[in-house]
């Protein structure tokens, strides 16, 4: 799949995944973590004593990129409030943020309660939910990727992914970088 993408299409992808399967080590039901995306090369240039840290092909593939987790995130009650805060400096080329979310098939949706705390208790007790992790990630020059993990098909090769997966999400992520 990755051979029918850009290079850059193919890092994003990449990094994109294995932030996925760094909090995919952790378990479910965790926080929403948020990373910045920087090319590696360029960190490299700017510290090289990260050379230990990364692939040796790092410094010289100009696509391949490095996600530095964010530690204190500002206060929020929903993820649309927490992206709302984000902004990146001109040195992040891009951001990923992993979140977990319940589905329903879109015929469930129409019977759940407008009232927020009786909606989550529908889903969650909704017989036909899914449990996900979203990870996605987006670049300044626009390209994006998601990938996807349900909690009941919870392998390494059972992870989906595409570059419009969840579009909503995309577009949040993308106004984090303007």
């Amino acid at each position: 799949m990755d051979s029918e993408l850009s290079a850059r299409t193919a890092a994003l992808s990449e990094v994109v995944r294995e932030v996925e399967r760094h909090v995919s080590a952790q378990g479910w039901d965790g926080p929403v973590v948020v990373y910045a995306l920087v090319r590696s090369a360029d960190l490299l240039a700017s510290s090289p004593e990260m050379a230990a840290e990364l692939p040796d092909d790092a410094a010289t593939d100009p696509e391949h990129l490095t996600a530095i987790i964010q530690e204190g995130l500002p206060e929020a009650d929903t993820l649309e409030d927490l992206l709302a805060q984000l902004a990146w400096p001109q040195t992040v080329d891009g951001t990923a943020i992993v979140v977990e979310r319940i589905v329903v098939p879109p015929e469930a949706e129409a019977g759940m309660p407008t009232d927020s705390d009786a909606a989550v208790e529908y889903l969650m007790s909704h017989p036909d939910r899914q449990d996900v992790r979203i990870a996605a990630g987006v670049l300044r020059s626009g390209e994006s990727w998601c990938a996807l993990r349900s909690r009941t098909n919870d392998t390494d090769d059972a992870v989906g992914g595409g570059p419009e997966a969840v579009p909503g999400l995309v577009d949040a992520l993308a106004a984090t970088l303007r």
